[in-house]
């Protein structure tokens, strides 16, 4: 049969035509049109195949035999024509995938890496305050970095730019170092940077930043932890009056119970009742302590002595269930951290904030108020008290194994030491 205009315009959806001339060449007819196809086995693996040539008529019969032939003779030299037709296809796919990925990576910032990490993982993980310290970093201190297209930052490029933040500020730029090598497993892990992004930032200045130790007055004082005497600690209880009862009240309970300054501003009257064995407990929610991002975390339970006591019932005689260190303010919120903190510095020797205004000088110098937990817990050793016990008294989580299986809750034992630590803070404060 020949592949004349009238017999292809009547041949019925579903039928085709072949011409003894032409093997394999066949028009197939559809309900939507005709269509040239070359049927044929595979050189390749003997098995049949079909590529479409075009659509008839726009490809005539004698176009249609044009392109058969070409395929016919690549057959005849080995070649499949439906496999080479499937992989240029393929190939052109893959072309065109790369180009889009290239221009989405060069358009894909290193701002744009720590927005998503702080909107996909910070946000959510972090404490509001450490959150912001976040966000702050990435605002202010990226700089010209920011807007270098994160899939080609080079490792100079990198090392520069925290190295620029740690002439003037060792912890900031250590800080900004670990969230950016965390920002970019983010951005790996999600697939917004190609897996073979390599993270300069794990790799640069490692173990080479040292911090100078902050400074007072201008001075650096170096690196070491400030821990209270035993005569110290008694001359600053004895003190303690010369601040607001705010203040008072809140380094008061530094020192009684070793809590960190965020959970002691944070407390509830809810959070604080006598239970059966006549102990006044305050149970500080897991989600308000710095251990909330961890599984295996638990509520914070603190049995309150002596000063400690006197100081959480009055203020929840006054404060009833809601915060007992409640902030000056329109809102009702918790006092800051940063507001007990200021007021111990305006009380030092070398302070020069307001300095027309007259007051009180410490006598006990450069200290801050989370070194009198640190020094509680220092009192707590030298009274006997079994390491275990005294990190468990702070709210430290064990490491490794030990965290994992060992979830004794310590109360009795947190009962016993904070019990000796009030009688021996009573003792200092009467030298």
């Amino acid at each position: 049969m020949t592949f004349d205009a009238r017999t292809i315009k009547l041949l019925p959806a579903g039928e085709h035509l072949t011409s003894p001339e032409f093997p394999g060449l066949r028009i197939v007819a559809t309900e939507s049109g005709r269509a040239w196809t070359y049927r044929y086995k595979s050189p390749i693996d003997g098995r049949m195949r079909q590529t479409k040539l075009g659509e008839w008529p726009a490809m005539s019969v004698h176009l249609a035999v044009a392109a058969w032939d070409g395929l016919r003779r690549a057959r005849e030299a080995g070649e499949d024509p439906a496999l080479a037709a499937k992989e240029a296809r393929a190939e052109k796919r893959r072309q065109v995938e790369a180009k889009r990925r290239q221009a989405m990576t060069a358009a894909y910032t290193v701002l744009d890496v720590c927005n998503d990490y702080y909107a996909g993982h910070i946000r959510i993980t972090r404490q509001r305050k450490g959150a912001a310290e976040v966000r702050r970093m990435f605002d202010l201190d990226l700089g010209a970095t920011a807007s270098l297209p994160a899939a080609t930052l080079t490792r100079s490029q990198a090392f520069d730019l925290i190295r620029s933040i740690a002439e003037r500020a060792p912890v900031q730029a250590q800080n900004l170092r670990s969230e950016l090598g965390a920002a970019w497993d983010y951005a790996i892990d999600s697939g917004r940077l190609p897996d073979t992004s390599p993270n300069w930032w794990r790799l640069i200045l490692r173990g080479k930043i040292k911090s100078k130790g902050k400074k007072i007055g201008g001075q650096h004082v170096g690196t070491s932890k400030r821990v209270l005497t035993a005569d110290e600690t008694g001359e600053v209880i004895r003190w303690l009056p010369n601040f607001s009862s705010l203040v008072e009240d809140v380094l008061t309970l530094y020192l009684w119970t070793a809590t960190r300054g965020a959970e002691i501003c944070g407390m509830s009257g809810s959070e604080v009742r006598e239970e059966a064995d006549g102990i006044l407990w305050w149970q500080c929610p897991k989600e308000k302590t710095k251990n909330a991002r961890h599984e295996n975390a638990t509520d914070l339970r603190v049995p309150l002595f002596g000063r400690a006591r006197t100081v959480v019932l009055r203020r929840k005689d006054l404060y009833g269930a809601g915060y007992l260190f409640p902030a000056k303010t329109k809102v009702v919120k918790p006092v800051e951290q940063k507001t007990v903190q200021v007021a111990v510095y305006h009380h030092q020797p070398y302070s020069r904030t307001r300095p027309d205004e007259p007051r009180p000088r410490l006598p006990v110098t450069h200290w801050a108020p989370h070194d009198l937990r640190r020094t509680a817990r220092t009192l707590l050793a030298s009274i006997g008290c079994p390491n275990e016990v005294g990190e468990a008294v702070i709210g430290h989580m064990q490491p490794g194994i030990v965290g994992t299986y060992n979830l004794h809750s310590y109360d009795d034992q947190r009962v016993e030491w904070l019990r000796r630590l009030d009688a021996h803070l009573e003792g200092l404060a009467r030298r």
